[in-house]
Parts: C-alpha cells; structure tokens; sequence
C-alpha cells in the first residue's frame, strides 16, 4: 500500500512538472555589471546546483574567483577558459532551471558591442530581458545599447535590475534616479512592460529573497517576479498563419498539412485559404499524436486536413480568409549582419523565411544606425555586427507580417549561397512599392521567339521555369 501511495505521489509530481509553462529570458549589460553572478545566485538560492558542482564552484572560487571572500557564482556560468581567465561571457551560456511554478531557460548574453550577434543569438527566442546596471554609474552607453537591441527584437518584458546597491549603501535616492534615467530613455522604444528592482546579486539581496537592507522598496524580488510574469504577450493569437512543413501522404485515403501554428488559432469547420494560390478550403480535422483537437494555436504541431483536394506544398501558408498577411516579393526590414564577410550588395542571397526558402538580392541599405548613440548614417554596406534599414527583393512572394505584430512571420535569416553561412537575421517593417526600389525589381525575362527558340521546345523550357521556382527562382517567358 506505501508503495502504491509513493508510485501515485510520483506520478502526480511528474504530471504537474510536464504542465509547468516555460519562461525564456535574456540577461544583458556591460563588463562587471555581475550578469553571470546574479544567474549563478538564482542556481545557488533556489538549491539547483549539486553538490559536486558546489565543491568545485568553492575551490575554483578560492583559486580562480573576482569576489573576494565570498563564493563567486559568476564561475558557474563562464565555462570557457578565455572568460574565466578576463573575468568576462564571450559566448551566450544556457542554463535550465525549475521551481515549483516555472521552468526557466537563461542565456546569458556577452555585453561587449563586438559580441553583438551574440546577444541577437540568445534573444532570438526571449520572452524577458534582464538588463542590469552597476548602481554606481547608472545608464550608460552600453544599457542604452542592450536596451535597443531588445527593442529591436520585439521582446516586451524587461526588467531593470540595478545590482551592486550593497555598494552605494543601499540608497533609494540613487535606485530612484537611475530609474528615471532609464525611464526617459525607453519611452520612445515602446516596450510593454519595465520593471525596475533594486538589489545585490553577490550578497543576495532581491534575488530570491526580499531584502531586510531595502525595506523601501516595495515590489517582489527578482525569481517571485519571474515566476509570476505572464510570457504570452509576445504571441500572436488574433492573425492564423500555418506554414507548411511537409505533406504527408502515407495512404489513398489520407492528406495531411504538417506544420506548426505560427500565429492566431484554427479551428475543425473554419474556412482557410491557401496562399500563393487563394483557393479556400474548410478544415476537415486537427490531427496530432494523442488524437484529434477541436482547436489549435501556437506553439502546437498539428496536422490539418481539408474537406477539398487543394494543391498546398512546403513553404506554402493556410490563414483565414478574411485576415490575409502581406504577399509580395519587395520589403523592407531592419538587418542584423551576423557573417565575418562585409554586405556584398551585388550577388544574392538564399532568404529562410517561415517553412519558405528562395533566393533574395539586396536593392539598397537606407541607413545604419550606431547601437550606441541610436544616430542614423549613410550606407552602402553591413559589417560584422552592424544593424541598419534595408530594402529587399525576392525571388517570389513571401507571405509576412510586420515583426512588432507577428515574430514568426515577421522573422527570416539570409544565407550565403556559397560559403552556406548565416550572413544577417533580420524582422519585417513592411513591403515598399517599386517605385522606391533603387533596383530594376521586375522579374527576370526569357524571350524564347527573341532567342529564336522553336514551339516545339516550350514544353521543356516550362519544365525548367517550373524546377526553378520550386528552387525558389522566378522567371518570366514570353513565348
């Protein structure tokens, strides 16, 4: 009976860990602002270090640590040699951890502007943004910095944790000020939601616990918030948008349209359409491992069926009818170039956008902006870690939202054709007319009367037109 009772008692505790939701967060700021200690302070207050890993945090922290007597938890997230020798993160680090309520992913992010896509890299996925300040300088160049980046990337949560208050004397004059400081600077940025929390990441104070030194200051400490924060703001449940991954056809009897619901929610019965086509279908079923679902919405993987035989392919989108994204082949987006190679705005690229893959050519960069004063320059390229505004054109039509409204659709990365490396992620502002395009736009034409090509040969040649678009390059024939 006691073993019964202990195999029930387990079960119950491993269903309700299954049904914990997952907050991914980002920490940023400059050198020595203590981002690595105050995550190895969450690990070590929340009891998620084991024990081995507490003995050689000790011994590494009397042989090798910056903080002086005391244990420094910054060890615990600086794994690589180089930045346990500079007392800096050079890398993004990834720690996983849980409490009775949550389940936490951290990327811990480098503050150095020469590490730029490295910050991009670990909050490409972020609900939250931690960014901390020194108390004992405040918003500086690098806050501001950080702040934008975030901005840029749409995360809607972040928190301003001004850290090292056990060195001003836990002044609430001072958190007060550098809160107004930084208050000033993100209210054109438009982010959601800032919370600002005082504390000490090396003595403790407002990271799991409540300080006894701050009694001033009146919201929760750093983990209750985490915990409580609602991490759904930054999807998109009104606009349905399915990309297709891949059609599964395992018998006669059955079509399917694997995928994962990128946006919005669908339902059995509603009416789709499927885009580039614009035929419209109704659902017929959501099919998933576990069974039917009457409904579906994101992050889920679903496969859905249609009452009538339409031609959908991978890279293909189903949404409603009535609510249609952008379908064009020329936008704007704001570029982040990740490749050691400078913007070669004469050769193509290959554009990853959605489930879709074609090949996209730069018309024009409008500017570059200084990610440490926000001015806007004159361009004609990107280098390493450069970010600036820049007008594309595609191969064919993407279907895409504006990144501030919907990451998923909003999203892409550039690929160089030649080396395969990831040259730039960037988001959607919007599509551009022709008219502003700096570059001949048009498709590519084939005259085939012109080239003195006989009738007899159009056949193939459609072939050929035909291959090349599914490779994702458009042309046009005049026959």
């Amino acid at each position: 009976m006691k073993q019964h009772n202990e195999s029930s008692t387990i079960g119950a505790y491993l269903e309700k860990d299954e049904q914990k939701d997952l907050l991914r967060f980002l920490t940023a700021g400059s050198v020595d602002d203590g981002k690595s200690t105050l995550i190895g302070r969450l690990l070590f207050d929340s009891k998620k270090i084991y024990e081995d890993q507490l003995d050689a945090l000790e011994r590494d922290s009397k042989r090798m640590g910056n903080a002086g007597s005391h244990i420094d938890y910054a060890l615990l997230l600086d794994g690589l040699k180089a930045e346990r020798e500079q007392g800096i993160t050079i890398d993004v680090a990834y720690r996983y951890f849980s409490t009775n309520n949550r389940k936490f992913i951290i990327a811990d992010t480098p503050g150095h502007e020469q590490y730029t896509r490295n910050m991009i890299t670990g909050g490409s996925t972020a609900n939250l943004a931690i960014i901390l300040v020194d108390a004992r300088t405040g918003v500086i160049t690098q806050t501001r910095r950080h702040t934008f980046l975030v901005a840029l990337l749409g995360i809607k949560q972040v928190v301003l944790a001004v850290n090292k208050m056990d060195l001003v004397g836990f002044s609430q004059e001072v958190f007060n000020r550098i809160v107004a400081d930084y208050r000033r600077f993100v209210e054109p940025l438009k982010i959601a939601s800032v919370t600002c929390i005082p504390l000490s990441a090396l003595e403790g104070d407002n990271v799991v616990a409540g300080s006894e030194r701050m009694r001033w200051y009146e919201g929760v400490p750093l983990l209750e918030h985490l915990e409580t924060v609602p991490i759904d703001l930054d999807r998109n449940y009104t606009n349905f948008r399915y990309p297709v991954q891949y059609v599964s056809r395992p018998n006669q009897h059955f079509r399917g349209f694997c995928g994962k619901v990128a946006s919005g929610v669908v339902c059995k019965g509603d009416r789709v359409m499927a885009l580039p086509s614009g035929k419209v279908s109704k659902v017929s079923r959501i099919v998933t491992y576990d069974g039917d679902l009457e409904a579906a919405f994101p992050p889920l993987s679903v496969t859905l069926t249609l009452e009538d035989e339409i031609d959908v392919s991978r890279g293909e989108m189903l949404v409603h009818p009535d609510d249609v994204p952008t379908v064009n082949r020329n936008f704007e987006a704001m570029l982040v170039w990740v490749d050691e190679e400078p913007m070669d705005t004469s050769g193509s690229f290959y554009i990853k956008h959605t489930t879709n893959t074609t090949r996209a050519r730069i018309d024009s960069v409008r500017y570059k902006i200084d990610v440490n004063t926000m001015e806007h320059s004159p361009a004609s390229q990107l280098a390493l870690n450069e970010i600036g505004r820049v007008y594309f054109t595609t191969g064919k039509e993407l279907f895409f939202d504006p990144y501030q409204t919907n990451k998923q659709t909003g999203a892409f990365i550039l690929i160089n054709p030649v080396t395969n490396n990831t040259s730039a992620v960037g988001m959607i502002i919007g599509k551009i007319d022709v008219k502003d395009m700096h570059g001949e736009a048009a498709l590519a034409v084939v005259d085939l009367k012109e080239m003195g090509i006989d009738r007899e040969h159009y056949r193939a040649i459609e072939r050929v037109q035909e291959e090349l678009r599914r490779q994702g390059i458009v042309i046009q024939l005049i026959k």
